[in-house]
């Protein structure tokens, strides 16, 4: 016999349950989402219509991008947001979900589905399965998420009319499944479930009390013993941070806090690049073997007698550690305490700071000989030379030292990102000055992370400005995603290094290569789009005009020339060139790469 739930539990408890709509909006707004950047579609019509009363539903002009969008707010917030329709839409964030898995990203996508009405015999548009065949597929999205290893689940609605569904309690599940563990997750709505009842939940006071508040392991205190002793002993001490406490501003907050309070120099990874201001002291900035060129890398690779390491990857990537070329010296030190974080939120990590911070360490701190940060500086003499990419980072540290504000860097993969490695990143008024993707590099991820870079600061009323550096080819990935900067009012300057070929690691003359057309115009293009654009050839008209564009705000993009000749070349990319025709078998490419190391060794 059909029982209803009011029957069933009564006439107050039946009116005490929320629609899942409203549930989904209540439970992002938990976990602090502010905004959540999708498109469209008719499977996800009825959950945009509920979330747009309570979060800001963002357009975003193709699915691939918003996925990017919401990876670059994981980075700054609990959670990232991106939602789309069914299939059709939901198959093209696979790369963004890609990314999030690898780069350890909370990103949510959400996806509407069919409703649970309509799944019958029929074939369903959108639905990925050939005409001709006898049974319909509709997990074929909950699939392709799965193989990635990424967790999704599709909501369940009522299974029995006297008892609401659990759609409600699945979905916060799954976000804290995301937010705990720092990896993405997918979840599928049908969309006459929306509209529906679901079991009321009871949240705690804040997100953070759903992780675990207890260290179940044990030896905290050997740890702290072990490396108290070392720093005793040690003369040239050094702290090289790892990637991930760059989701862990309260846990890096402590360390950085430690390093000033014992006189401790500090390093960063690749990867961890942004989540410290170099212009600090006691910072030595982001090293990565010999693809670095540091004020004070002969500290690092020389002098430094014990290393403490503090939250880097437990299994190293080629990309972090020097491309494998053995000359990482952090990756080769004999005297070192590794401490990775093995934890949920690094809790092993945090219980040693703690213990080392309850005194000072060392009572006369080391006199330790450091030279000043030399790259934000460009000599006048240089300033009529022709503008290329060896010095590009050059020019835009002297921009930046100029300018009222620190700067926001985000580098496209490609020869851009490794150019920037040599920019300086100061501090952040979001906790981060510098967003890119270098482990998983997914080319066309820099103006969709710019998206939710401006809408953050916008939040925070910061005016802190933010560049994009990006070859032609990566900007030609994702120029429609000027669309929706134009309707942001972005304060936004584009860095556009022109030579009209795909550089890095090109390896022969085939088209594939050709990125560009030369008649191609982009100042005409960031004119369409209500920007302006500039042309600059000299390194001063380079630094005036960037300084420039900072102080008038809005949108802009500057060309300029990226002569793919060598000695045009940045340091580290003219070294990664070498490094991947070496990885390819090239003969002169080994040679020289094998004559690198060996001087480095």
């Amino acid at each position: 016999m059909s029982v209803s739930i009011e029957s069933n539990f009564g006439a107050d408890y039946a009116a005490h349950l929320p629609l899942l709509g409203d549930s989904i909006a209540e439970l992002l707004a938990f976990f602090g989402v502010k905004r959540v950047y999708g498109v469209g579609g008719d499977f996800v019509a009825n959950l945009i219509n509920t979330l747009d009363k309570r979060v800001a539903v963002l357009p975003s002009s193709n699915e691939m991008h918003a996925g990017f969008s919401a990876c670059a707010q994981a980075e700054l917030n609990p959670l990232g947001v991106c939602m789309t329709t069914y299939t059709v839409g939901s198959l093209p964030c696979t790369s963004a979900a890609a990314l999030a898995r690898t780069e350890g990203l909370p990103v949510v996508f959400i996806s509407g589905a069919p409703g649970e009405a309509e799944i019958n015999s029929q074939a369903l548009h959108h639905s990925v399965h050939p005409h001709t065949a006898w049974h319909t597929d509709l997990d074929a999205a909950l699939n392709a998420f799965k193989a990635l290893g990424v967790r999704a689940e599709r909501l369940q609605g009522q299974r029995h009319s006297g008892q609401p569904n659990v759609a409600a309690e699945q979905f916060l599940q799954l976000l804290t499944y995301a937010y705990v563990n720092r990896q993405p997750v997918y979840i599928e709505v049908p969309r006459d479930l929306i509209y529906q009842p679901t079991q009321a939940l009871s949240l705690p006071a804040s997100p953070s009390e759903l992780r675990p508040q207890a260290l179940n392991l044990s030896g905290a205190e050997l740890i702290a013993s072990q490396i108290r002793t070392q720093l005793q002993r040690a003369k040239a001490p050094l702290v090289f941070l790892g990637e991930k406490l760059r989701l862990n501003a309260p846990l890096l907050e402590k360390i950085l806090a430690f390093c000033e309070q014992n006189g401790l120099p500090y390093a960063t990874t690749w990867f961890g690049k942004g989540m410290l201001d170099e212009s600090r002291p006691l910072c030595l900035g982001s090293y990565n073997g010999v693809f670095s060129r540091l004020p004070n890398q002969d500290y690092i690779e020389t002098q430094a007698d014990y290393v403490l390491e503090l939250g880097t990857a437990i299994f190293p990537s080629d990309t972090n550690n020097a491309f494998s070329s053995q000359t990482h010296a952090i990756d080769n030190h004999g005297n070192k305490t590794m401490l990775k974080g093995t934890a949920q939120w690094e809790a092993d990590i945090a219980a040693v700071v703690e213990l080392l911070s309850e005194q000072p360490i060392i009572s006369a701190p080391p006199s330790l000989t450091l030279e000043a940060d030399s790259r934000a500086s460009t000599p006048v003499s240089t300033k009529d030379a022709e503008l290329g990419y060896h010095h590009l980072s050059a020019c835009i540290n002297a921009a930046q030292q100029a300018s009222q504000h620190p700067f926001i860097f985000l580098p496209e993969v490609g020869n851009s990102l490794f150019a920037s490695f040599e920019l300086t990143t100061l501090g952040s008024d979001i906790g981060r000055s510098y967003l890119a993707n270098p482990w998983y590099a997914a080319m066309g991820t820099s103006l969709p992370y710019a998206r939710a870079v401006v809408d953050q600061l916008a939040e925070q009323d910061s005016k802190q400005p933010v560049v994009v550096i990006t070859g032609d080819g990566g900007f030609n990935f994702q120029a429609n995603e000027l669309i929706n900067l134009q309707k942001q009012g972005a304060n936004l300057v584009i860095v556009y290094m022109r030579n009209n070929i795909f550089h890095l690691g090109k390896a022969g003359d085939a088209p594939i290569y050709a990125c560009n057309h030369e008649g191609f115009d982009p100042k005409l293009l960031i004119q369409a789009y209500g920007g302006r654009g500039h042309l600059c050839q000299q390194s001063g008209e380079f630094v005036d005009t960037l300084c420039g564009c900072i102080a008038s705000g809005g949108l802009h993009l500057i060309e300029v020339p990226a002569p793919i000749e060598e000695p045009f070349q940045s340091d580290t990319t003219q070294k990664l060139n070498c490094y991947i025709g070496y990885r390819n078998g090239q003969a002169e490419a080994t040679r020289r790469w094998q004559e690198l190391c060996e001087k480095r060794n």
